[in-house]
């Protein structure tokens, strides 16, 4: 086929040729036009003639539906046989992703869709697809945009010229890009000047040095003798002999004379086969006529089932009437074009020479080098804060074993030990938690990776709900009973019952347990991979290191965080305000409180700035687990060390374990943390009950004395006459034995000042009189044998 279209390859002038053939003396048989657009134009309406048309130059794929040109045939192989070649070749040089760019025509169209169905068969992709009229600088910047390295180009000669010269522009070619081209272009197609393009000889050289082609074998590359008598190569001599000394290459339809050489042959042929045929049924050719359809089916047939050798080669029509032939691969190597191989897609041959040449060690890939490379742990901060859990996990053991082996101590059994005893797990299961933090792909594999997510979540979950929670419990309790102020006295009295304060703690543990069990069931964990830029290696352009990083997800992760977030950070806030709020509050019933707020702030500080900002880090491995891990580690320390050191300090440097177990012996109390608070409770009620019986004792001092001088008033008031009148005066025996206004042994003796009378007794005789009730032997009978009980 022509490179480019003249006026003989014109579909209107043929129209009108074809016209004129018809309606001119003598009869025509068979047509036989060169170009494919011609071809179709005269295929599509022959048939309404009954004539056979016979082309050598045209290579449409189009042309090859039988259902729209049922006598058509061509010596000249349809432009789609190339394609197997060039999946051939992108199976033997291990391609399996491809790019194409073609001037959009019909020829090319189909050819294109026709390799499109073949590389699919394949499983080989073709992942760019650009596509031009006039102006190529797009497609080709496209290509360069989304990484192309196989191309296969589909144009004109003409518009090669300008996609070469983007190319050279944007720099598509070299050791990492392989074009495929059609291989009917003439051999210095680029370096001839063409107006249309700014590019040197020099640059259009550089940019094509590589290439392949793919061209129909139109010369029999065997000395073998054919049909008519003549080889190949004689056929050459005698058409240059022709042309009067003419370049062939400057003569147009050169490169497909063989094809209409064997053409005029296989027609010959043909019309010889239907002569016995026709006689057969009292026929013959010279019967000819536009409506003679007989001798038109026995034309067919003959042409369908021609074979013999021809100077282009074996002459063979397959089912569409297009020819089979063999396909010459050429890559040009220093300027010239050099014969690499031949395919034979009817046997499935490849004959291959060895001699192609690449700028590189070797074929290119067909895509940039992508290596996957996970981004692990740094391996030396993971040791560093394991080392750091792992001893504080031994110093949560030492405090609980410390807290326990001293349960019976007064001072640690005011601390409530058995919450302590729950903080020091929490801090150790937190603790616990930062090694599955720090286990990713590097140590288990893929498929063990969700359990340990798992892990994570649960001893993180359950830890802080057992550390935080029971400090919650004490902080929140004490708030509860003691910063009332119009109860306070009343809270005072009342016993803090233990039950209340596990069953506090039980219930923040049942939310946490539940809502991970929900979450688990619902929504378990997996792996998700985030993918990060490539990144290109600086010792190999040609390889990309994609980056990696395995996270702990969920499909709703977003959801659940907040919801787990939200519950503990109001969880928090309210401890830091408990805290605050108890801050001034003293009582021996959690007399340890005051530290629990301390390691409430710190804890509640650390949470709330570590949880954002481990969420925004998450692409960031190793500064995302030292966030993470540095803050349970500082949490837990200082909650140990708040909580358990004041303690093993007081009992070690004042020996009060050993005071308190001689003053349980001395005072016979059983060791049973029940007797321990019945008998701290009975001490306290004697001591108030001392306090108040005091005060009345010295009451009633005081009226007695009041009494008395009241008494002695009255009688310095009589005359001494008056002796006779003693029968009037009380008898002796109703006097106060002065021994008897003493207080019982142990009380310290009352006043007699004049001035410590409330003033509200100034003037009370006759509301106490000598034989009032307000006795010492009624103080005796109502309250003092209390002291002793």
């Amino acid at each position: 086929m022509q490179p480019a279209l003249s006026r003989r390859c014109d579909p209107g002038e043929a129209t009108k040729l074809l016209y004129d053939l018809l309606y001119t003396e003598p009869i025509k048989i068979v047509l036989m036009p060169g170009c494919s657009g011609v071809s179709t134009l005269v295929a599509e309406a022959a048939r309404m003639w009954n004539l056979i048309v016979l082309s050598y130059g045209s290579s449409s794929p189009a042309l090859s539906n039988r259902q729209r040109f049922p006598t058509f045939f061509r010596t000249h192989p349809s432009a789609t046989l190339h394609n197997p070649t060039r999946v051939r070749l992108f199976q033997k040089w291990k391609w399996t992703r491809i790019a194409t760019i073609q001037q959009t025509t019909e020829v090319f169209t189909s050819t294109l869709d026709d390799l499109e169905q073949r590389t699919k068969e394949a499983g080989i992709e073709i992942s760019v697809r650009q596509s031009f009229l006039t102006d190529p600088a797009v497609a080709v910047k496209n290509l360069k945009r989304q990484d192309a390295r196989i191309i296969v180009g589909l144009f004109y000669e003409t518009e090669a010229r300008k996609v070469f010269c983007e190319v050279f522009k944007e720099k598509l070619y070299g050791k990492k890009v392989v074009w495929f081209l059609i291989g009917w272009y003439a051999d210095n197609w680029f370096k001839i000047k063409d107006p249309a393009i700014d590019c040197t000889v020099e640059n259009m050289t550089e940019a094509v040095e590589g290439h392949v082609t793919t061209e129909i074998v139109m010369l029999n590359p065997e000395t073998v003798r054919g049909v008519s008598n003549m080889t190949s190569q004689e056929f050459i001599a005698a058409l240059m002999s022709r042309l009067g000394g003419k370049n062939p290459e400057d003569t147009g339809g050169f490169q497909e004379a063989p094809l209409a050489y064997d053409a005029v042959w296989a027609l010959a042929l043909a019309l010889n086969k239907t002569v016995a045929p026709l006689k057969a049924k009292g026929r013959r050719l010279e019967d000819f006529n536009y409506n003679n359809h007989d001798i038109t089916s026995e034309i067919y047939r003959a042409l369908n089932t021609s074979s013999f050798e021809g100077v282009s080669g074996q002459v063979v029509f397959d089912a569409q009437g297009s020819r089979m032939a063999m396909t010459l691969i050429e890559q040009l190597q220093g300027g010239s074009y050099k014969k690499i191989s031949y395919y034979d897609s009817s046997q499935k041959n490849l004959s291959w020479f060895g001699n192609d040449v690449w700028i590189g060690a070797g074929p290119p890939a067909d895509r940039t080098v992508v290596i996957e490379e996970y981004r692990y742990l740094s391996q030396k901060l993971f040791a560093a804060l394991s080392v750091f859990a792992g001893l504080g996990i031994l110093f949560g053991i030492v405090c609980l074993t410390f807290n326990i082996y001293n349960g019976n101590v007064r001072y640690i059994q005011n601390s409530q030990p058995y919450l302590n005893n729950m903080t020091a797990v929490g801090c150790m299961m937190a603790l616990a938690a930062v090694f599955p933090l720090g286990i990713d792909g590097h140590h288990v594999h893929r498929s063990q990776f969700p359990v340990v997510c798992q892990f994570r979540l649960w001893l993180l979950g359950l830890g802080f709900s057992l550390a935080y929670g029971s400090m919650f419990t004490k902080i929140w309790w004490v708030h509860t009973l003691f910063t009332k102020k119009d109860e306070k006295k009343e809270k005072k009295k009342q016993h803090l019952e233990p039950w209340k304060l596990y069953a506090t703690v039980g219930v923040l543990l049942a939310i946490d347990f539940l809502s991970l069990v929900i979450w688990q069931i619902v929504d378990p964990l997996h792996i998700t991979v985030e993918k990060f830029t490539r990144e290109a290696p600086k010792e190999d352009l040609d390889v990309l290191i994609q980056p990696l990083l395995e996270h702990c997800s969920s499909e709703k992760m977003n959801t659940w965080l907040g919801v787990v977030y939200g519950y503990k950070g109001l969880l928090l806030l309210l401890g830091i305000f408990l805290a605050y709020e108890t801050k001034s509050v003293s009582t021996e019933k959690i007399n340890d409180h005051r530290a629990v707020g301390m390691a409430i702030y710190n804890v509640a500080v650390l949470c709330l700035i570590t949880a954002p900002v481990t969420m925004i880090l998450t692409s960031q491995q190793d500064a995302s687990f030292a966030f993470a891990a540095l803050a349970v580690v500082f949490s837990a320390y200082i909650t140990l060390v708040v909580l358990f050191v004041p303690k093993m300090r007081r009992l070690i440097t004042r020996g009060e374990w050993q005071s308190e177990q001689q003053d349980t012996l001395k005072t016979g109390s059983s060791t049973n943390n029940n007797d321990e608070e019945k008998s701290r409770q009975l001490e306290r009620e004697n001591r108030e009950l001392q306090k108040i019986i005091q005060e009345k004792e010295e009451r009633v001092s005081a009226l007695r004395n009041q009494l008395a001088e009241r008494q002695a008033l009255r009688n310095r008031r009589r005359p001494s006459s008056g002796q006779n009148q003693n029968h009037n005066a009380p008898p002796p025996s109703s006097q106060p034995d002065p021994k008897s206004l003493l207080p019982p042994p142990g009380y310290p003796n009352p006043t007699t000042d004049n001035h410590s009378l409330p003033p509200s007794f100034s003037n009370s005789s006759n509301l106490y009189p000598a034989d009032s009730k307000m006795s010492r032997n009624h103080c005796q009978n109502s309250q003092i044998p209390l002291l002793y009980k």
